[in-house]
């Protein structure tokens, strides 16, 4: 399959996966709590069920949060693979703030090549082809809406030109580490002002994809599908996710799906 039949699909899978996942959002749910003690609700198992349903048909492997993972063994020998989050900011869906994402990149030789991030709460799609050095987002009336909608009310994202003054640093409504206020500290000793941007799940990406923001350090916890379609929208803008442990490029289907931390800024 070409490039942009891929991306249609994954741009209906994320549509289709936002639609269920509201109709679990706008009702009575319970949370159960997994074994790694993260929250899980309907909506996640929901959204995996729909997403893998379309993905499948790419005959592509898929590594999902809610998936049971392949062994490395099988892994390694992939030279692509969809990385999938079916509800990134479980945490926010529970809180019913409407900060919570789908999350679908394609990994090809261990870097993001097409992501989107669809905001079920919002109906505003993220999508990017980093091959192309394009990334758009366009703001939708329907999770039906039509693939035509999605590329003719498309916006292209534009990153900031350069730092502006206050910095604007993102960071985590609901994880914001030492090490990140130390790196806030840091600026601030460099004689500039800083003000701290929030926002839940993988829009920190799209802050600085477009232009919302100047940096994303994330220096706690995430896994690669929290950040593969973050990272592939910030790439297609010229915008770099660099992992604190090799000092180069965020890499994926690694052997540990735990990542680095990781610094989101312009290249």
């Amino acid at each position: 399959m070409d490039t942009k039949h891929l991306l249609d699909i994954v741009i209906k899978a994320s549509l289709k996966a936002g639609e269920v996942i509201m109709q679990v959002y706008n009702a009575p749910f319970d949370v159960e709590i997994k074994d790694d003690k993260s929250p899980l609700t309907e909506a996640d198992k929901r959204a995996n069920d729909v997403i893998n349903s379309f993905l499948i048909s790419t005959e592509i492997p898929i590594i999902s949060e809610e998936n049971k993972q392949t062994d490395y063994s099988m892994r390694k020998n992939w030279n692509s693979c969809w990385v999938v989050d079916p509800v990134d900011g479980t945490k926010e869906f529970i809180k019913r703030n409407g900060e919570f994402t789908v999350n679908i990149a394609l990994v090809t030789n261990g870097k993001p090549v097409l992501g989107v991030i669809y905001v079920p709460a919002t109906k505003t799609i993220y999508v990017a082809n980093v091959s192309e050095n394009k990334a758009f987002k366009t703001e939708l009336e329907s999770h039906d809406s039509s693939l035509e909608t999605v590329y003719s009310k498309a916006v292209n994202l534009k990153p900031k030109v350069v730092n502006s003054n206050p910095v604007q640093i993102v960071g985590s409504r609901s994880h914001m580490s030492q090490e990140t206020l130390d790196f806030v500290e840091n600026i601030k000793n460099e004689g500039k002002e800083v003000e701290v941007v929030s926002k839940g799940s993988s829009l920190k990406f799209c802050l600085v994809a477009e232009g919302n923001a100047d940096v994303y350090p994330r220096f706690a916890p995430t896994m690669e599908w929290d950040t593969a379609a973050g990272q592939a929208i910030c790439n297609a803008v010229g915008i770099d996710v660099i992992s604190q442990e090799t000092n180069q490029t965020l890499l994926y289907n690694k052997e540990n799906l735990l990542n680095p931390w990781f610094l989101v800024a312009k290249k």
